[in-house]
């Protein structure tokens, strides 16, 4: 399909804490993504959940629905029944001509609960990664027969957040299910990007492009913070900016990661997804930014 920009809404309407952007419509959200130069956009919660109610206002705006968020409880529950759940989901996706499934695994997860700690996070025993792994695969296969590219989300707050648990997810699951690079979660993590790019590069199926500031890192694990507290800066005593922010307003290497990301001969969305307090962080002003940078990187490394 060759390399397209796009944007989450997160910037806007956070779907984790809904009261940050509560109060920024859909269409202010729309207008300004498209405005910054934005090809496509990710679901949120303000979204409508049918093609019929959201595709003529996506085409109104001239943006391409990418895909959208799916949590799958794979640790609990059967590939079957994991199937039945996701088919609405499903239906929207394929109704609006998207190809990429986004999906992370949040069973126990802590990454939306403002009062537990990311150390908190919940681990796998090693005798539970060879069964997640089988079912994991086995719904990516499924996806796949359906025409979809699975794109699994490693993130802070789930079982697979840090890069052992990355590798163990990776070396467990088959061929059938591609890994969501997130730049952002990587380096929150304490892993390089570019790193993970190399290491994974050939079943890297979507990029999540987040900036981090690593000061604001450092605060939020010295106060063993929760990954909410982390987003919206609530890291010290006298709260400040947020973790993540948009690309080149940082400290991740993007070029680094993306010219890892052309030699892996990526083929598909580069998503600005960096959640922020709108009230901290004007989303116009950071959507203009996170595409002008993200273009220029990806320009540079010649993926357009």
């Amino acid at each position: 399909m060759g390399i397209r920009l796009g944007t989450n809404p997160i910037a806007w309407s956070n779907d984790d804490m809904r009261e940050l952007g509560a109060e920024i419509s859909l269409e202010t959200c729309l207008t300004q993504a498209r405005a910054a130069g934005f090809e496509g956009i990710e679901l949120g919660h303000k979204f409508p959940r049918t093609s019929a109610a959201l595709r003529p206002i996506l085409d109104d705006h001239g943006i391409a629905l990418v895909g959208g968020w799916y949590s799958t409880q794979l640790l609990t529950r059967s590939v079957s029944d994991e199937w039945k759940i996701a088919e609405d989901h499903l239906a929207l996706l394929k109704d609006m001509g998207c190809t990429v499934f986004i999906m992370a695994e949040t069973s126990n997860a802590v990454h939306g609960e403002r009062g537990i700690p990311l150390s908190r996070k919940p681990v796998l025993e090693s005798g539970g990664w060879t069964e997640f792994g089988r079912r994991m695969s086995e719904f990516s296969t499924r996806l796949g027969d359906q025409g979809y590219l699975p794109a699994f989300h490693h993130h802070m707050g789930t079982v697979v957040e840090t890069v052992e648990e990355i590798a163990r997810f990776m070396e467990e699951t088959s061929d059938a299910v591609g890994l969501l690079l997130d730049t952002g979660h990587a380096a929150f993590a304490g892993i390089d990007p570019a790193g993970l790019a190399r290491t994974y590069g050939s079943r890297i199926t979507h990029v999540h492009c987040k900036d981090i500031r690593l000061s604001v890192r450092s605060a939020a694990l010295e106060s063993d913070a929760s990954f909410p507290d982390a987003v919206i800066g609530n890291v010290s005593t006298v709260p400040g900016e947020g973790i993540f922010t948009v690309p080149g307003d940082g400290d991740v290497d993007f070029a680094s990661v993306l010219a890892e990301m052309k030699k892996a001969a990526y083929d598909g969305w580069l998503v600005v997804e960096a959640e922020q307090d709108p009230e901290k962080a004007d989303p116009e002003t950071y959507a203009n930014l996170g595409f002008a940078n993200l273009q220029s990187f990806a320009t540079d490394a010649g993926l357009i």
